[in-house]
């Protein structure tokens, strides 16, 4: 693969947890490459713009974690499940996407799908290189930093330096990227999903033009999310016993899953009462979808509905609804 498509992917591997959203009983979806992936709680449809201008899908059912593995039911743990059930499903359309932007549709050019093997080293890569920009570099900071501030050294002030060194690296890479025209067009799409969970969400049509009128911030986005696993991983770090760097190092590795399951019980409960305090709490993350949400075109938002007439077919077909929220 040449170096501007590994490069390309890996930026939408990094930025998965950025795109996605969801919930097992409610309706979500994920931006994709020249398209966007859109699930329901039992099925899913991935929906590409191919540079042809041929809309291509690849659906399914989709079996909730929770019903396979009862133990996801419970809070906390249930976050975890379906995290993780998002970040699969989410490769699985990447690289769909993947193949179908890249395919020009010209019978003169081999067509190549990319290998899974080629996907596991991206997400290799993708994976420590989130470990070691989210995880080292900010500790390794606040550690220099308190050397030679001693008030710096106590574990509440440390740990603020920390969550802030995270969250202004988290800010700076967003602002960055979104400048790559690619990288842009992926924020489109993710606008397009937003306008169409909102249009599904209010009972009118679902239709270019109702799409249209809505906005692109909503509260279960993955933007939303990171933001508050940052802030609350700020609070769980402070509460370690941890002196030494390797170990503070590695518990923030280990925590990753507890972290994540109680940021998506936050995420879950402000999205079912926007007016409350914790509502506020998550105002922030709606802030950020000003970088990545972009306004979409009248052609985009048309994919993103055909994701959403795909996934609610299967759905439909058997025999399920899922809530609004």
């Amino acid at each position: 693969m040449p170096i501007p498509q590994f490069l390309r992917l890996a930026a939408h591997i990094q930025l998965l947890p950025v795109l996605e959203s969801g919930e097992e009983t409610l309706v979500g979806g994920q931006a994709v490459m020249e398209g966007v992936m859109m699930r329901a709680p039992h099925s899913y449809c991935v929906a590409v713009r191919k540079p042809n201008g041929e809309i291509v899908t690849d659906e399914a059912p989709l079996a909730k974690v929770s019903e396979k593995y009862p133990v996801f039911k419970y809070p906390i743990l249930r976050g975890v499940g379906t995290l993780g059930q998002a970040m699969r499903l989410g490769i699985k359309a990447l690289q769909f996407s993947a193949n179908a932007a890249l395919d020009e549709g010209d019978p003169k050019k081999e067509s190549r799908p990319i290998p899974g093997w080629l996907m596991g080293l991206h997400l290799l890569f993708s994976f420590a290189f989130f470990i070691f920009l989210y995880k080292f570099v900010p500790l390794w900071l606040a550690t220099r930093l308190g050397t030679g501030h001693p008030e710096l050294q106590g574990r509440i002030a440390f740990n603020a330096i920390d969550g802030v060194i995270r969250i202004v690296i988290f800010l700076g890479f967003l602002y960055a990227i979104s400048l790559w025209k690619d990288i842009r067009r992926v924020f489109e799409y993710h606008g397009a999903e937003h306008k169409v969970v909102f249009n599904f969400e209010s009972g009118e049509p679902i239709t270019v033009a109702n799409a249209q009128r809505f906005t692109t911030f909503h509260p279960r986005c993955g933007t939303s999310f990171l933001l508050v696993v940052m802030l609350i991983s700020m609070a769980v770090y402070t509460l370690l016993p941890f002196d030494g760097f390797l170990a503070k190092f590695l518990s923030r590795v280990a925590l990753l899953p507890v972290i994540a399951g109680l940021s998506y019980e936050v995420i879950r409960f402000a999205a079912r009462r926007r007016a409350s305090l914790m509502a506020a709490f998550t105002a922030p993350g709606l802030w950020l979808q000003r970088i990545t949400t972009k306004p979409p075109s009248d052609d985009q938002t048309a994919v993103a509905i055909r994701a959403l007439e795909g996934a609610m077919a299967l759905e439909e077909s058997q025999g399920c609804r899922p809530e609004i929220a």
